[in-house]
């Protein structure tokens, strides 16, 4: 495969230059399933599993490859197999809390240029969803854009991106079908360029990238009766190389989104609260029962949505008690690390 096309730039191969004296190709993360890794790489596609080492020293899930990681490899190509023995660092990754009450990160897509926030314009269509895609979307370190689909299901187009630029202020809003609007969606999958489409499920994600693709790669499903929405049919992560060089990482539909280290990113989806907090009278106004409260007075004149706020101080108390709870368990993967470290160590001495 062409590397060039994969995303691969002088500044990963500077990166790699320590893999590659160790006699390491790279190769990137294509598709995860059951701890198996599907890998492009310029000798073609392998299936891969991490090495007994890598997977020794893992604390947590984002230890281990995730959908566009670049990894250091070693081939064996007469098997089509390859073990993957590092990942290079990341220079974005879109993340959440993984399901449930487990503390841990869940990485949906890595070394992402754009993220494409995909919402339904039918029933489907959700600004306090689009807040929190959108919170994550800046925290990745990639450029969010919002992509309105099914625009032909919707009867005022106009009003619902209105709606949309409202809590998404400066970012590019594209409404599309499937059968138009797709080409504005084009240059920001050119040669080299890699593409995260997030959103939750029947929302057009697979629609789109047959579209950006050029003909039926993946498969989509019909509108539901009775809820006017489409029906789940991506069940995995998945890069998809486009003909002319792009890449796109496909996401199931999320049922949960649970935030995780977003505070950069809610500073940029919530900008405009947060420059009325600074007018505030009191430093630490806590926006309740101070008097010469910005944030009071902006809700009472109706410059500041209530929804908004609302949706604000909810995600703000999420990443407050995620904090709580990440730090006891950091506090235990660290004494686990130190623990594997110890019996390593002690197994060392066993053998001399």
């Amino acid at each position: 495969m062409n590397m060039e096309a994969l995303g691969w730039t002088p500044e990963w191969e500077e990166a790699f230059r320590p893999y590659r004296e160790k006699g390491y190709v790279p190769g990137r993360a294509a598709l995860e399933h059951k701890h198996m890794y599907r890998v492009y790489t310029e000798h073609g596609d392998f299936l891969a599993e991490v090495s007994g080492k890598m997977r020794h020293t893992a604390i947590g899930r984002a230890d281990y490859p995730a959908i566009g990681d670049w990894l250091a490899l070693s081939l064996r190509q007469d098997e089509g197999r390859a073990t993957i023995h590092d990942v290079l660092p990341r220079f974005s990754k879109f993340s959440r809390k993984v399901a449930g009450s487990v503390i841990d990160e869940q990485i949906v897509a890595a070394n992402v240029d754009t993220v494409f926030i995909v919402n339904a314009l039918n029933q489907d269509f959700n600004l306090r969803r689009m807040e929190r895609y959108l919170t994550l979307a800046w925290e990745s370190g990639a450029n969010p854009v919002i992509v309105l689909s099914k625009a032909d299901l919707c009867p005022d187009v106009a009003a619902a991106v209105a709606e949309a630029e409202a809590v998404a202020m400066g970012v590019p809003i594209h409404a599309v079908s499937h059968l138009h609007g797709i080409e504005a969606l084009l240059p920001y999958a050119g040669k080299g360029r890699t593409v995260a489409l997030i959103g939750s499920s029947g929302v057009g994600k697979s629609t789109l990238i047959n579209r950006l693709y050029g003909r039926d790669i993946q498969l989509t499903g019909d509108i539901r009766e009775g809820d006017d929405r489409g029906k789940h049919t991506t069940t995995h992560r998945e890069l998809v190389a486009l003909p002319d060089g792009g890449m796109l990482i496909d996401t199931p539909g999320m049922r949960e989104l649970q935030l995780w280290d977003a505070e950069e990113g809610m500073s940029a989806s919530f900008k405009d609260i947060e420059e009325l907090a600074a007018q505030c009278f009191y430093d630490d106004c806590r926006h309740d029962k101070e008097p010469d409260c910005a944030v009071k007075q902006a809700l009472r004149d109706g410059v500041l949505n209530r929804s908004r706020y609302d949706n604000y101080v909810k995600l703000q108390r999420e990443l407050a008690y995620l904090a709580r709870k990440e730090n006891k368990a950091l506090q235990a993967a660290e004494k686990s690390k130190w623990k594997k470290r110890n019996q390593a160590a002690k197994q060392q001495r066993e053998r001399i």
